[in-house]
């Protein structure tokens, strides 16, 4: 990361204010192991090892040769892996002292996640809803509030830079970088506040190396090995959560894999976006980092996978796809609901928005295989379940959903703003 205004690598120190402590030395970490605290084993011990299951009836469906394996992160108690890294977060923030949290959310998994885990340690937390997904998705909502939060509809009126983006544009829907600018200024204004990240960060793609430490473990005793590795992308954290497991062991010379992350079209940082350091959030408070971006003014159009409406990528998981590690994919909005029907009607989980493209992808990977006669192995990462998006499959269904076009001119000014920072 670099300071934007001294063009300097940060240090831990320069994130004290926002992090915690402990969260800040895995950022900067270079060991490669880190034990997971006893206390928080227990929580995780709730509901992990989640299941890895065999797709016999996708599989039937599709009438391919390969073997489709996917593993269902939708039995935590918020219902997505988001629980993975919010439980470690606030309990790292809480034997701080910390006080309160402030973070933000786009369809609301990492929100309620992370309240759920305020609750269980008792601190307070302060969510920022990108504003789109604020009303298409009250259950969600509701479920933030149960478990404590004070949830706010992103941009809002109580921070400046809310009230900015209201001054421009009063109807904007909102964006994962608006809603990031927010919660990083409650932080900063408020005291013995800190701030948690759902994704992006290197400390939460650790956490969430979990998911592809246990597959690792279960495909062999499922006898087997996964030729393609498949999560959707949005901030990083889920692709990053099952595949980087699977990347190491090829990096040491194991098994290869071709690992593929797949993105809306409508917001295609790997696929369209550019490989630069950045902002971000959009009111350019955070530190520059070097990502797949399409630039931090860029607001995505409302699509209903709100997890995945963030400008940029994971400063790791952007390397790996800038060193061919990796392979990345969009489909439109219609395809991936489309494959989430099939999907739920084959083997009788609802998958969420965001889930539904890495589904997408692993139905355009075992149709290849039909195609060529080949048998592969496919593992793809559930990432959630659709219980509290039933409004977006009510609307697909009814034929009002439609695919949004990739903004080119959007984006493109986006990416005129850059900063101007080599490396």
């Amino acid at each position: 990361m670099i300071h934007p205004g001294t063009g300097q690598p940060v240090t831990p120190d320069m994130l004290d204010p926002l992090f915690g402590r402990e969260l800040i030395k895995q950022e900067f970490s270079t060991e490669r192991w880190i034990e997971i605290p006893e206390e928080v084993r227990q929580i995780l011990a709730q509901w992990r090892c989640t299941p890895l299951y065999r797709a016999r009836q996708l599989e039937k469906a599709l009438d391919t040769p390969a073997k489709i394996f996917y593993k269902y992160e939708g039995v935590s108690p918020s219902g997505s892996h988001k629980t993975n890294s919010a439980i470690p977060q606030v309990y790292y923030n809480k034997l701080q002292g910390i006080k309160y949290i402030a973070t933000e959310t786009g369809a609301g998994q990492w929100g309620s996640a992370l309240a759920m885990a305020c609750n269980h340690f008792g601190i307070e937390s302060r969510v920022y809803m990108v504003k789109v997904s604020y009303n298409q998705k009250p259950y969600r909502r509701a479920l933030m509030e149960i478990f404590g939060a004070t949830v706010f509809p992103s941009p809002s009126d109580t921070t400046n830079a809310g009230r900015a983006v209201l001054e421009k544009d009063p109807e904007c829907t909102g964006s994962l970088g608006m809603a990031i600018s927010e919660a990083v200024e409650a932080t900063v204004t408020h005291p013995n506040t800190r701030y948690c990240l759902g994704s992006v960060m290197n400390h939460v793609c650790l956490h969430q190396t979990v998911i592809g430490l246990e597959c690792i473990t279960q495909m062999e005793l499922a006898d087997a090995y996964p030729d393609i590795v498949i999560g959707c992308c949005g901030g990083g954290s889920n692709f990053a959560g099952i595949a980087f497991p699977f990347i190491g062991r090829m990096l040491q010379g194991k098994e290869k894999i071709r690992a593929i992350g797949v993105e809306p079209a409508a917001c295609p940082s790997l696929t369209k976006g550019k490989y630069a350091y950045d902002f971000g959030d959009t009111a350019h408070m955070t530190p520059l980092i070097k990502m797949c971006t399409l630039g931090s003014t860029f607001v995505p159009p409302g699509f209903h996978a709100g997890g995945l409406r963030y400008h940029g990528m994971s400063a790791m998981v952007s390397h790996c796809m800038n060193q061919g590690l990796m392979e990345a994919v969009s489909f439109p909005q219609l395809e991936t609901f489309a494959a989430g029907v099939q999907f739920a009607r084959a083997e009788g989980i609802v998958p969420a928005p965001e889930s539904t493209h890495a589904i997408a992808g692993a139905i355009k990977e075992a149709l290849k295989c039909k195609e060529e006669g080949t048998s592969k192995t496919i593992l793809f990462n559930l990432s959630g379940h659709g219980h509290f998006d039933m409004q977006a499959y009510i609307d697909y269904n009814a034929g009002k959903l439609k695919n949004y076009a990739y903004p080119e001119n959007e984006i493109a000014m986006a990416l005129a703003g850059l900063p101007n920072v080599k490396g």
